[in-house]
């Protein structure tokens, strides 16, 4: 089993709203985003997940990345899992992906209670809150 996981993925913000999805297991609203693969970078995977979650391309805006760390207990045993957000800008429209359950434009001021732990210290960390 896998103990390190990295993963990245764009925080994309138009006029007040940031880009969130759901998918997975869970309900939380995310970052389109998700594990970088052998050969990739960080800004790679971020712009790969951005195209097979919705449809998207992105150019990235700001090169500093914000990094969060999360420690998930499993049965296996614990895994360290190191979050990376690049500020990208979105280009072309949405298409949603077969993995994505829904997608939507959020307010940044009024974000729901479901939104996952990393989603307000990176908008914090990008000056959008």
């Amino acid at each position: 089993m896998q103990k390190i996981i990295i993963a990245s993925g764009p925080v994309i913000v138009e006029d007040g709203k940031v880009l969130l999805d759901i998918q997975g297991e869970d309900e939380f609203w995310k970052f389109c985003g998700g594990k970088t693969r052998e050969g990739e970078n960080l800004s790679d995977t971020a712009a790969r997940r951005a195209r097979e979650e919705l449809g998207i391309e992105i150019e990235i805006s700001d090169r500093k990345p914000f990094l969060m760390y999360v420690k998930k207990e499993t049965p296996e045993g614990i895994v360290d899992i190191l979050l990376v957000h690049f500020l990208a800008e979105r280009k072309g429209e949405i298409l949603q992906g077969s993995a994505v359950k829904k997608w939507g434009w959020l307010d940044v001021r009024k974000l729901p209670d479901n939104v996952g732990p990393n989603i307000k210290p990176a908008l914090e960390y990008f000056k959008y809150l």
